[in-house]
């Protein structure tokens, strides 16, 4: 437990901890001396937050106060406050070690805060919430095809659905945090419009009104919106990942989301990461995107099914069967799919230097058959090959992993500002 409260404390950003007394500054005004307090406290609140939050296993008061600096009175006051605020749950009490009271293990409280993911894919719209634990509450994916579709459409039947888990939550005596809605394509993280999503055909767009969520007293649910691919690399921080790296989201289109020291990398807008349109040969076939020879023509997944000979409405399960029963037409769109993959992903790991590749998406379950082709080109092209150990290696956060991602992430803002809702 020593070793797991230094990393801790290494962890969160220790703030003093509020003295008995506070000395008044010369010319200090009562009410901003108040201020000045009021602030403090949040502080606190949130560094309590997160250590317990980010804990792998369950800490007591006294742990919490060790890992932060806080006094364990002080400690003991914020703990309460989260608990009444439904954030956090008290365990049963344990046996101390030592003489003295039992200690209670505190740990994120279930169904109680919790956070609305949303998509819009090329093949499916989804809605799925998760509580402060990470489990699953309510997940809805709804198929379809939507290449070239109506915006208003789609985007209102989304609404549609996602108001019926509202419902449920609600129902389920729970409180929604916020919304996180996920596209694939270019969305401005300033301001959160859709520049283009060239396989939907959207350009230009603000999406949340068309959303028209509500709560049931009638009030707008907060939606931030962003790309579906960084949303998903956010959802695999959940697991045993390296603290950087680069994540492919591999469908009709492709995309990447790149995580430096485990914070998704945006740039001045967001829109970095669209590795579905570097371009593999510029005598290539013609993109969506308007450009010749895009990734996407060689390895997005519609083209590695038509390669297979099997429809572009074709299941995964189907061209997965080719693949284990060793069909030739089928291993080789993915074997050269891979080699594509490798070609774009060189381009990357070369300009970010991160040495792990995840693959996500349709990727995922195709990994066993693209990862020796991947590694192979990037071991050719990528000039720090011969000094580190490049690594592919498949997603650990499962089907629907941007839903997961953008209800992880409204969480997330729970945890960091935890004042709001106690």
């Amino acid at each position: 437990m020593t070793e797991l409260l230094q990393r801790l404390s290494a962890r969160v950003n220790t703030v003093t901890a509020e003295p008995s007394t506070t000395p008044r500054l010369p010319g200090t005004a009562p009410s901003e001396l108040a201020a000045r307090q009021h602030t403090l406290r949040e502080q606190n609140l949130q560094l309590v937050a997160r250590a317990i939050f980010d804990a792998p296993a369950p800490l007591s008061r006294a742990d919490v106060a060790a890992a932060t600096g806080l006094t364990r009175a002080t400690v003991s006051t914020l703990v309460d406050r989260l608990v009444e605020g439904r954030l956090v749950a008290e365990l049963p009490p344990v046996a101390a070690q030592r003489a003295g009271r039992p200690a209670v293990p505190l740990v994120p409280a279930a169904r109680s805060v919790v956070g609305l993911g949303l998509e819009v894919n090329v093949d499916y719209l989804g809605a799925r919430v998760l509580d402060l634990t990470g489990d699953v509450v309510e997940s809805r994916v709804v198929a379809g095809s939507f290449h070239d579709s109506d915006p208003a459409d789609v985007l209102g039947t989304l609404g549609a659905l996602a108001n019926e888990v509202i419902a449920v939550v609600h129902d389920g005596g729970m409180r929604l945090a916020g919304a996180r809605l996920a596209l694939p394509g270019l969305v401005d993280a300033r301001t959160g419009e859709l520049e283009v999503a060239p396989n939907l055909g959207w350009s230009s767009l603000e999406p949340v009104p068309l959303l028209g969520l509500r709560l049931p007293d009638g009030s707008p649910v907060d939606v931030v919106v962003a790309n579906e691919a960084k949303l998903a690399a956010l959802a695999e921080l959940s697991g045993d990942v390296p603290a950087s790296f680069l994540y492919v989201s591999g469908d009709v289109g492709i995309g990447a989301g790149i995580v430096v020291d485990r914070r998704l990398f945006l740039a001045e807008r967001g829109w970095n990461g669209e590795v579905g349109h570097v371009v593999v040969d510029p005598a290539g076939p013609r993109c969506s995107c308007g450009a010749f020879g895009c990734l996407e023509q060689y390895a997005g997944k519609e083209q590695i099914l038509r390669s297979a000979g099997l429809p572009v409405d074709a299941s995964l399960p189907e061209l997965l069967e080719l693949l284990q029963a060793h069909d030739g037409a089928a291993r080789g769109a993915v074997q050269r799919a891979g080699r594509a993959l490798g070609s774009a992903l060189a381009d990357f790991v070369n300009l970010l230097g991160v040495s792990t590749v995840v693959l996500g998406g349709v990727y995922t379950e195709l990994e066993p058959w693209l990862r020796d082709e991947v590694l192979s080109v990037l071991g050719e092209r990528v000039l720090a090959a011969p000094f580190v150990s490049l690594e592919v290696r498949a997603a650990e956060a499962g089907q629907y992993a941007a839903l997961s991602g953008a209800a992880r992430e409204v969480l997330r803002e729970v945890v960091a500002h935890p004042a709001a809702w106690v």
